[in-house]
């Protein structure tokens, strides 16, 4: 019997065909979707239209159970004021906005409603669930506070300075933090009842300064998220084995896990009342894969964790060039037939 928490993510992740028998099957479209609907990428993160469109297009090729208007890591960027440059089907570049302390405090917190990303990944939330209607997954999408302080200052500059110049990432991070509540709240409202939090930098750092730095913003923005009505996904792409004790303590309710990952391990350490989502190699497996290597490596993950526990998806992004034939039979294995 599931406890509370495991009933309540079931009852977010419903649609009328899930069922006894069907695996729940979330996969991330972004490249593929905007390639298969004959868009740039850029047309795909630029319009929610687009956006839009070209997963309900998806979604009636592949059957899976959840939309996402996950599109790109620069929204909240945007908005903060940095210049995103596109380049058609290649991922966009963002301007580095933060060098400072002194830029940190002059870094105002924008309306996510006056801001042209912001509002329009709102309004393809809003249109998703206009086409859609209820009970329909929808997940929204934000950056995390680690992921966000990264995009504004860099990657590289953010872990010199989350051991030169701690002070500095943990006051950019408490403004991230906020754009974080007050983006997931627009989502939210528009309709979203998942809200996806991409925190990929995490992987890249230790236990230790995950706990130092991560754990309690992760905590407070969930606990934000699940104080207006909604779960939460949490996706660190690459390895995050040493930090999965730590994001136990998140009450996280859907963690991804990318295909570097032992699926049984992340199960045992997050318990019972987390789903995990996972965790099929993108490429080698996914899009390189035939049906023989794709069925063996489904049943290896589906052995290793309760069904109750899982979602099937791969590690990552559906790449680009992946085979349509490929995610039909996907979702063909996980509905028995």
């Amino acid at each position: 019997m599931m406890n509370a928490k495991l009933e309540r993510t079931h009852s977010m992740l419903a649609t009328p065909k899930t069922g006894e028998g069907r695996v729940y099957f979330h996969p991330i479209l972004m490249m593929h979707a905007a390639t298969l609907y004959g868009k740039t990428y850029t047309e795909f993160m630029s319009d929610h239209n687009v956006l839009v469109e070209s997963n309900l297009r998806l979604l009636e090729m592949y059957d899976h159970d959840a939309v996402s208007v996950i599109s790109d890591p620069y929204r909240e960027a945007s908005a903060f004021g940095a210049t995103i440059t596109f380049n058609g089907d290649n991922s966009p570049k963002g301007e580095k906005l933060v060098h400072s302390m002194e830029d940190v405090e002059r870094l105002e917190i924008p309306d996510v409603y006056a801001c042209e990303r912001t509002l329009d990944r709102i309004n393809g939330v809003k249109l998703f669930r206009e086409k859609l209607g209820e009970p329909f997954p929808i997940i929204g999408w934000v950056e995390g506070p680690l992921a966000e302080a990264a995009d504004l200052a860099g990657v590289s500059e953010i872990l010199m300075n989350m051991v030169i110049e701690p002070e500095m990432v943990q006051a950019l991070q408490l403004k991230c933090l906020q754009m974080a509540k007050n983006f997931a709240l627009a989502q939210i409202k528009a309709g979203a009842n998942i809200i996806g939090v991409g925190d990929a930098v995490c992987s890249q750092i230790s236990k230790d300064m995950y706990d130092e730095f991560c754990l309690p913003l992760h905590k407070e923005l969930f606990s934000f998220i699940h104080a207006q009505g909604a779960i939460v996904k949490l996706h660190i792409c690459g390895n995050i084995t040493h930090i999965l004790p730590s994001l136990a303590k998140t009450d996280v309710d859907i963690l991804d896990v990318d295909w570097m990952v032992n699926v049984r391990e992340a199960y045992e350490v997050m318990g019972e009342d987390v789903m995990i989502c996972g965790n099929l190699d993108p490429v080698t497996v996914v899009m390189q894969g035939d049906k023989k290597l794709i069925k063996e490596k489904y049943d290896a993950v589906k052995s290793q964790i309760p069904l109750e526990n899982w979602i099937m998806m791969a590690g990552c992004e559906i790449p680009r060039a992946t085979p349509v034939e490929n995610m039909r039979y996907l979702r063909e294995i996980s509905i028995g037939r």
